[in-house]
């Protein structure tokens, strides 16, 4: 009896080390299935490295992220906060910037569209939180590492090697291949040595920025209320309203009197999954968007005058009478700050003239939308274009090897960043550079080699558009202001920032020419010139109350030669240096009558020229 109990207890013990050693061989098999298509990542300096390092888990960096991954590539994803998402869930900016095509085609697609099409317009910032998440979390391809700060870029020359970062409170460095730079401001590339400009200082305007948003959250709000006004009653062709979705309350928000440096504007409002409506109207100045304390302060006036905001809305606003406040986003709304220098750089021309690009990696047409930079202007939209290319150039930066920048800091004037700045055209790029890295590594071939090689730019173009992206080789629309005898001065000037169109790209070239447009332009005309060429004095011209042609002529000979002529002395100035060509000339009937802003531009937009020429 003993005996037999022993036999049983041995076949038992031998049965379960069969089944565990069949369970340990099924989960190896599985395992090394799991792990066939994983990256083995590449050895560094006798160090184990990544393929790609992307620093910034913005949504640009998430869709470079993925876009790395997606093509083999051994990815390091480095965020320095909590969660993934950056602008779209930390700073609870929810409404998404729409890019269509002349035919209304979805312009910014691949994995942009994917986001799009899983959340919609207004998503749910929790729900964001949890896409992106699992987004990244199901590349098997990706490590990814939250909490975890970029100190410093790892340097050999002038190629960038890897990163140092501050994880878990200790320094510690990762070695890569490829390095994007998805952070907001271009941390990695301003550290690293690439040349950069500030905000409007590339048009004359240094010290200038945009002014942040603090987007706040609200409850209480009568949903069906807001719908009904913004759609039926409110009579603004500017508003609107669905289920998700409202805009408008502009002319109410125009009589609020803000106790701060900020402006309250027409809000966009966003509702989310637990009732509560996030609102996207708060505008802060003063606001240095490098300066970590600067914008914690403005975070703390922001959350100072927002009770104030609340209480007014509850007066105003239809549908908000119960409203009460809930919270702020954790992070500001920074539109802009660094803007990199690159093998190109997107112009307004560009952007305006609907330009493509023989290295186009994604198109853009939001409009050039310019905020506010303070309480004494109200911003402008320089103009609407049907469709423009984003350069694979832009990406690269002058002087560091082995960088791509992507965002709103990436490779463009301060005036097309107005439009290129937006997540959708971020999140193109950020895909493009993903794509770019895959061919670089593979081909061994530096990105700036790659901006100069036609067979390297169609293979990403080729390989972006079996990813889903949305890449057509077309000829630009024409806008109509080319056609006008003065386009050529509305050109220049409009990059110089002195004329903008507006929604409906009117430039107002038949209106008459007033003191103060006539004072600011010829001013800033001559101040950009001194600054731009030192052979040319700085000088200010005073106007008088009325502009004639006649003046004109001679405050403009005055700017270019400082002395105070007589009419015919001027004529003879201006045509003799080709400033008053016989085209400005033809269009003049009566010299004592007011110039036109076409006249009026031409004729300062060749002084700025002749200028930067002596």
């Amino acid at each position: 009896m003993y005996e037999r109990s022993n036999s049983v207890k041995l076949r038992f013990r031998e049965l379960a080390l069969s089944i565990i050693l069949l369970i340990c061989f099924v989960a190896g098999v599985f395992y090394l299935w799991e792990q066939k298509d994983i990256a083995p990542g590449p050895v560094i300096n006798n160090r184990p490295g990544y393929d790609v390092i992307v620093v910034g888990g913005e949504p640009e960096g998430i869709a470079a992220a993925v876009s790395a991954a997606r093509n083999g590539l051994k990815t390091l994803l480095i965020e320095d906060d909590y969660a993934l998402g950056g602008l779209f869930t930390l700073g609870q900016l929810n409404f998404l910037d729409m890019n269509h095509g002349p035919k209304h085609e979805l312009l910014t697609r691949g994995i942009f569209e994917e986001f799009y099409k899983a959340m919609g317009n207004a998503f749910d910032v929790e729900e964001a939180k949890e896409y992106f998440f699992n987004l990244v979390h199901k590349e098997k391809n990706i490590t990814l590492k939250l909490n975890t700060a970029f100190v410093e870029p790892i340097m050999e020359g002038n190629k960038i090697m890897g990163v140092r970062v501050k994880e878990k409170g200790e320094v510690k460095e990762y070695l890569g291949l490829r390095v994007i730079d998805a952070t907001v401001d271009a941390d990695v590339a301003a550290a690293a040595g690439v040349p950069y400009t500030i905000g409007a200082e590339d048009y004359g305007e240094k010290g200038t920025l945009m002014g942040v948003t603090l987007v706040f959250r609200v409850a209480g709000v009568n949903w069906d209320r807001v719908v009904k006004y913004l759609k039926y009653e409110d009579n603004d062709p500017h508003s609107g309203a669905d289920q998700v979705a409202a805009w408008g309350y502009g002319k109410e928000a125009r009589e609020y009197k803000p106790r701060d440096k900020m402006r309250f504007r027409g809000p966009n409002i966003a509702r989310q999954k637990d009732g509560t409506v996030l609102i996207n109207a708060l505008l802060i100045f003063g606001v240095d968007g490098l300066d970590s304390k600067s914008k914690a302060e403005g975070i703390e006036r922001g959350k100072r005058e927002i009770p104030y905001i609340i209480e007014f809305m509850r007066q105003k606003f239809p549908g908000f009478e119960n409203a009460r406040f809930v919270g702020t986003a954790e992070q500001l709304y920074v539109r802009e700050t660094r803007h990199i220098i690159g093998e190109y750089r997107l112009t307004i021309t560009d952007v305006l003239e609907n330009r493509d690009h023989w290295d186009r990696i994604g198109h853009g047409s939001y409009p050039v939308d310019v905020q506010p930079t303070s309480p004494s202007n109200f911003g402008n939209v320089i103009g609407v274009p049907d469709i423009y290319s984003i350069p694979f150039r832009s990406l690269v930066p002058l002087k560091v090897d082995d960088l791509l920048v992507v965002g709103r800091s990436a490779s463009y004037d301060s005036l097309p960043h107005g439009s290129a700045r937006v997540i959708p055209v971020g999140m193109v790029a950020g895909e493009a550079a993903g794509v770019a890295s895959a061919y670089s590594i593979q081909n061994n071939v530096i990105f700036r080699d790659m901006t100069k090689s036609k067979e390297a730019i169609t293979w990403v173009q080729e390989r972006l558009k079996k990813q889903g992206a949305y890449l057509v080789e077309y000829t630009p629309p024409r806008p109509k202001v080319m056609d006008h005898w003065a386009y050529p001065g509305v050109r220049v000037m409009r990059e110089l920032g002195l004329i903008e169109g507006g929604y409906t790209n009117d430039y107002g070239l038949e209106r008459k020419a007033t003191k103060w447009s006539m004072e600011n332009k010829l001013n800033k005309v001559l101040r950009l010139a001194h600054e731009r060429n030192s052979r040319v004095p700085l000088r200010k011209v005073e106007i008088p109350p009325v502009v004639t042609g006649e003046n004109m002529v001679m405050f403009v000979a005055e700017g270019l030669s400082g002395e105070k002529l007589s009419f015919s002395e001027s004529l003879a100035l201006l045509k003799g240096k080709g400033i008053l060509t016989r085209e400005i000339e033809s269009r003049v009937t009566d010299w004592k009558e007011i110039p036109d802003f076409a006249q009026m531009l031409s004729l300062l937009a060749n002084l700025y020229e002749h200028l930067l020429k002596q």
